[in-house]
């Protein structure tokens, strides 16, 4: 049981650091960048703004776990939408201009093992409530 434990902490760390500075990096090239990017793909240029402050603030939360599951599965989700507005005409491996979904399905898989598993070893959520993030009556 504790190997398990260590691998959720070990997964929801990874994909909160990784959401986190994909975020911080939405904002440092220039959000309004990203913003006429989402726009060019049909998206309203205001949603990058949403997913650039999703992805500080929920890889933050994952980091220090709280709302373990909630964040999991907002990402799960923006994993689906990107993966299938943007990447899936790509293809898995990409088109040697831009990266495929491959990397995507991996973040969503991991996203998916946190909804299901939590991870409740040194989460903010198990000191604050005194359970583990899977129970979602305590966030």
């Amino acid at each position: 049981m504790f190997k398990n434990e260590i691998g959720a902490l070990i997964l929801r760390v990874t994909l909160g650091a990784i959401f986190f500075i994909h975020g911080v990096v939405k904002f440092q090239g220039g959000i309004e960048n990203t913003a006429g990017w989402f726009e060019s793909l049909g998206l309203p240029g205001a949603t990058a703004y949403g997913v650039a402050l999703l992805e500080i603030i929920g890889g933050i939360l994952l980091i220090i776990g709280l709302a373990t599951r909630i964040i999991s599965a907002l990402f799960a989700l923006l994993m689906i939408g990107a993966t299938l507005k943007v990447k899936l005409a790509i293809g898995f491996l990409g088109n040697g201009q831009m990266a495929g979904y491959e990397l995507d399905l991996a973040f969503l898989a991991i996203a998916i093992f946190l909804v299901i598993n939590g991870s409740k070893l040194f989460s903010l959520s198990k000191l604050i409530f005194h359970r583990d993030s899977t129970n979602a009556k305590a966030l």
